[in-house]
């Protein structure tokens, strides 16, 4: 049978479902649809158009009643999973495989992870089936579309059956112990010597004779020598990215790191008085990083230059008229730096769901590409490991970056009496090409001050 575009292909042979019309539609038990639109047959007009499923449709006229009958074959479909679409800026990926052929995956169940070079994006399977076929090896790279696997539906349940381990032969029943020899009469005499052999001894003096040492067995001779092995893995894209990323700044950026500290006093006092409060309020709790986010972000509004770029092509300085703060996230695959947008207009509330809310995401794995491109400053909390004082390395094209350390009781002299408060070194890394030494440290007071005191937050100051 052929229609205007020519004879119906892709033709799965196996049962079909009689289909049954609603609303200008052959609707499947299954719920798929098939809408008559346009088709030539004998004269008679129609077309189908299948909006889901896989499959051809097959035209039969009777007095100009038209019954559809559509060879769907799900049951044993195989479809092939193709790899999703990038990011604009990521091109390829490699692939890293949850399953193996003849595994059975539930709808959604993660396939494969593509790693690229700034995130890990999951492959989930379409629907319920066995993997029929790899078609990228391990470790292999793709790009947008390639081809990735083939997926049979079935139910769950369906999968291969695993070979059965042979059972354990059980041990035969040892022999009996011979019967002990019968007991003969005592001796009464010693047994004869036997002769030595005096040509036989060697006549070195003892201090030449060096002792022997017996040959160890394997599991001996490492616990005397030790564990030395050594193996190789092979680095992830997203750890290559990084490290381009930071020999790029480094070779790109005339970094020069500022330093100061802050007593902590204030804020652990305020948020220790408010944070039941807060957290019956908002359903979050309120840590200290909303407290730095936010007193950057006022920091860089009142230092332009910190929140600018060289553009290298250009030799132009690019001023943004937005804050957006890039929070360092530690991950078991890199280091990731998700996005917080237009800090400027949060408060403490908005900022800890927005970091709560990337967190989530990091920690899941599935941060976009969105998640973590652009920003215009960096935070790194290296406190929550302890960190007591470091420089941060810029995160390129930005133009500077904050260090947050751990917070430690000191002593220090606070209107000439020496008192201990909690107190944070914190350090700030800039490009030296752009910002000079004074705006930088303008820049630092103006956090400690809005950290120590909130108050200048609120009156602008």
């Amino acid at each position: 049978m052929r229609s205007q575009h020519g004879l119906l292909s892709n033709v799965v042979h196996c049962s079909f479902s009689l289909l049954k019309y609603e609303d200008d539609a052959w609707v499947m038990p299954s719920g798929r649809s098939i809408h008559v639109k346009y088709l030539n047959y004998f004269g008679v007009s129609f077309r189908v158009e299948i909006t889901r499923g896989h499959g051809a449709c097959y035209i039969w006229c009777f007095d100009f009643t038209v019954i559809l009958k559509l060879f769907c074959g799900h049951n044993n479909e195989v479809l092939t999973v193709n790899t999703p679409p990038f990011a604009e800026s990521v091109t390829e990926g490699d692939v890293r495989w949850e399953k193996a052929v003849g595994d059975a995956v539930s709808e959604d169940e993660v396939v494969c992870e593509i790693e690229t070079d700034k995130t890990s994006v999951q492959v989930p399977a379409p629907y319920a089936g066995i993997i029929e076929e790899l078609l990228v090896p391990d470790g292999g790279k793709v790009e947008g579309g390639t081809p990735l696997f083939k997926l049979r539906r079935a139910e769950v349940g369906a999968a291969k059956p695993k070979p059965e381990a042979p059972p354990t032969p059980k041990p035969d029943t040892a022999p009996p112990p011979p019967p002990p020899a019968a007991a003969g009469a005592i001796p009464t005499t010693m047994p004869p010597v036997p002769p030595i052999n005096m040509q036989a001894i060697d006549s070195k003096p003892v201090s030449a004779v060096k002792p022997s040492v017996g040959h160890l067995t394997p599991a001996a001779d490492v616990a005397v020598k030790g564990l030395r092995s050594e193996h190789r893995v092979k680095m992830n894209r997203m750890r290559l990215r990084i490290a381009q990323r930071l020999k790029e700044a480094q070779n790109t950026c005339a970094m020069l790191t500022t330093f100061n500290e802050i007593d902590m006093s204030n804020i652990q006092e305020m948020r220790n008085l408010h944070k039941e409060t807060f957290l019956k309020k908002h359903n979050i709790k309120l840590g200290f990083m909303s407290a730095f986010v936010k007193a950057s972000s006022f920091a860089l509004q009142n230092q332009p230059v910190v929140n600018a770029v060289i553009d290298d092509t250009t030799k132009e300085v690019v001023y943004r008229d937005y804050v957006d703060i890039s929070v360092a996230v530690a991950t078991p695959k890199g280091l990731v730096v998700p996005v917080i947008r237009n800090v400027e207009t949060m408060n403490y509330a908005d900022i800890e769901k927005a970091i709560n809310e990337l967190g989530e995401k990091a920690r899941k794995n599935e941060l976009a590409i969105e998640d973590m491109d652009g920003g215009t400053f960096t935070i790194s909390n290296g406190g929550v490991f302890g960190s007591m004082f470091g420089t941060p390395i810029i995160n390129p094209p930005q133009s500077a970056i904050l260090g947050m350390h751990g917070i430690f009781e000191r002593p220090v002299a606070v209107k000439g009496q020496v008192v201990i408060r909690p107190m944070m070194y914190v350090a700030l890394t800039y490009d030296h090409r752009l910002i000079d030494g004074r705006e930088a440290v303008l820049f630092l007071r103006k956090i400690k001050a809005a950290v120590e005191d909130p108050r200048v937050l609120l009156l602008d100051i």
